[in-house]
């Protein structure tokens, strides 16, 4: 139980920081909680040892690279959107024939759209949050000791990366990290990758481990 707990704490941790750092840009607030934390300042080798970090202040960090980089990276020379990835026109798919939209009404997931700065809920920044809010709720139902609760939030979580994330986020991430020119980015790009491939062998084989009903049969 206790380790399952710090499991699901772990990927709580990681999915509020990877959503948060594509959706909009840096801030004190953000950085604050990569560099007061060994452990995740660890998860951006590159961003640790940044020499520019001594020689700068944060302020001119942010606004003269992190932020032109985001600018870069997810607003101007990327696309960081699902539909425009997997529809044939291209096309940034904002209504409600969107997928994910009618996914994220069924589990009472509300998109604030101007808020978040994003054109469409499908946007690489919502989806992590998506199951950011997931994770937080299987914790909920852990503690609940509520097992069937959280076999179905398992079930969601893996067929939303497969069908969704897994479908199109690393084509975005290996060019994101390509196109990257901070070690921020650099690294947060590659971070998010690597866990979200591990998160789906995770949620599979707790699905395998501790949940009596299969998964999909693939």
């Amino acid at each position: 139980m206790e380790q399952m707990k710090q499991e699901i704490e772990n990927r709580i941790a990681l999915y509020a920081l990877i959503s948060r750092l594509m959706l909009i840009e840096v801030d004190d607030t953000l950085l604050d909680s990569i560099e007061s934390d060994e452990a995740m300042l660890a998860l951006f080798p590159n961003y640790q040892g940044w020499s520019k970090r001594q020689e700068l202040s944060r302020q001119e960090l942010i606004d003269n690279y992190y932020n032109v980089d985001f600018a870069n990276l997810f607003l101007m020379h990327l696309v960081p959107y699902e539909s425009f990835y997997t529809r044939e026109d291209q096309m940034i798919e904002s209504g409600g024939d969107n997928p994910v939209i009618e996914l994220y009404n069924e589990l009472d997931f509300r998109v604030e759209l101007d808020k978040a700065r994003v054109v469409s809920a499908d946007h690489i920044g919502v989806e992590l949050e998506f199951m950011y809010m997931l994770c937080t709720a299987q914790k909920k139902a852990l503690e609940a000791d509520d097992k069937e609760g959280m076999c179905e939030l398992l079930q969601v979580q893996r067929a939303f990366l497969k069908e969704h994330l897994l479908e199109w986020v690393p084509m975005f991430l290996i060019n994101a990290k390509r196109e990257s020119r901070t070690p921020l980015y650099h690294d947060g790009t590659e971070l998010t990758l690597e866990f979200l491939l591990s998160d789906f062998e995770y949620i599979t084989q707790m699905l395998a481990t501790h949940c009596s009903e299969d998964t999909e049969n693939e």
